[in-house]
């Protein structure tokens, strides 16, 4: 699964990159696309592009695959604030949480507001390790 939602998010992204009607062959497109990340032709893809509504819905895409794969970083690294705090509902980190993130509303840049709840930008390697792709870190 996660190799198959990377490469609809790159897929995804590519699309954002390109101008507006500049794809004309979309079957042409992903073919090479696919080709160039060197997706293995053993795991089929069940989200073609010709389904990624948000693309051919405006004038640009909102590469929205990437998106969704950035939030699942935020959330499995946000996680680990509490899980370093070895309780999944320790009060302190709860309030950080809140106070940091969710009270802000628009009213903070959201890069800085999740740098203030976990004192550095997000790390990816959270979303690796959640989806059994990589280590637990070493314990100091």
């Amino acid at each position: 699964a996660t190799v198959e939602f990377v490469s609809s998010a790159l897929m995804d992204l590519e699309f954002h990159t390109q101008p507006a009607a500049s794809i004309t062959d979309v079957r042409a497109f992903e073919k090479q696309e696919l080709e160039k990340i060197g997706m293995p032709a053993e795991i089929a893809l069940r989200h073609r592009p010709t389904q990624f509504g948000h693309i051919f819905s405006g004038a640009h895409s909102a590469s929205r695959y990437y998106s969704y794969m950035w939030s699942e970083v935020m959330d499995a690294d946000a996680f680990g604030a509490f899980e370093e705090a070895h309780d999944i509902f320790d009060p302190a980190v709860a309030k950080r949480l809140h106070d940091d993130i969710y009270s802000s509303g628009g009213s903070r840049d959201p890069e800085d507001a999740y740098i203030a709840f976990r004192g550095r930008k997000p790390e990816p390697d959270a979303l690796l390790r959640r989806r059994g792709l990589l280590n637990e870190p070493e314990a100091a």
